[in-house]
């Protein structure tokens, strides 16, 4: 696969998701064919199943069931969209990927890190070049998170503890793995930007 594959990541509120539009944006103005695309979904299969995992009740899902879900949303989303895209050699930017499983799925309600992980080396099998952690103190992040309610409030509703051991799970997996670049995300939205398209083209 010859096209350049970035995630972005973070806790809810953080911003991550204005950011890689931004990104997109300023990547398509300089002549680079993107596709911006976001977890779950980004295909029609994954964003089915977007509804099950971010709408309901707290208690909805296991976490082990989670997990399930969204590999197979992932799975899809790799097949569909990714895949394709990347050997058509353009640019994806995707609004979280694998990474938010390892954490909120993988550590915030248990130690279910091997499951993540034996399950991701056998039906997904990649990673991202290059992936945006955008930091934001968790009470902050909810803050935001909360103020602009909608339907897809499900990890939202776990609350402020389990928006911390997010944020500590995020920073830990930045220090085990190079391709991560930890931008503060508790800046203006312009000048968050300009660090995080000087990680991109640096």
């Amino acid at each position: 696969m010859t096209g350049r594959f970035i995630s972005f990541e973070g806790i809810d509120g953080s911003g991550k998701s204005t950011q890689a539009r931004r990104l997109a944006e300023t990547l398509r103005a300089r002549g680079e064919t993107v596709i911006l695309t976001r977890e779950p979904g980004g295909s029609e299969g994954a964003e089915q199943i977007r509804r099950l995992v971010l709408e309901g009740k707290t208690d909805r899902w296991s976490a082990e069931t989670e997990i399930l879900l969204f590999t197979a949303a992932r799975r899809d989303h790799l097949e569909k969209t990714i895949r394709p895209a990347l050997e058509r050699g353009e640019t994806v930017i995707t609004d979280r990927f694998a990474d938010s499983t390892r954490i909120f799925q993988g550590i915030t309600r248990g130690d279910l890190t091997e499951t993540v992980d034996r399950l991701h080396q056998l039906m997904i099998g990649v990673e991202p070049d290059l992936t945006i952690l955008v930091d934001l103190d968790p009470a902050e992040g909810l803050r935001r998170a909360t103020a602009r309610a909608g339907t897809e409030m499900r990890f939202e509703d776990m609350g402020l503890a389990f928006q911390e051991k997010a944020r500590a799970g995020f920073l830990r997996l930045a220090e085990q793995h190079s391709r991560f670049r930890v931008i503060d995300g508790a800046r203006s939205p312009d000048a968050v930007a300009v660090d995080i398209l000087s990680a991109v083209t640096g």
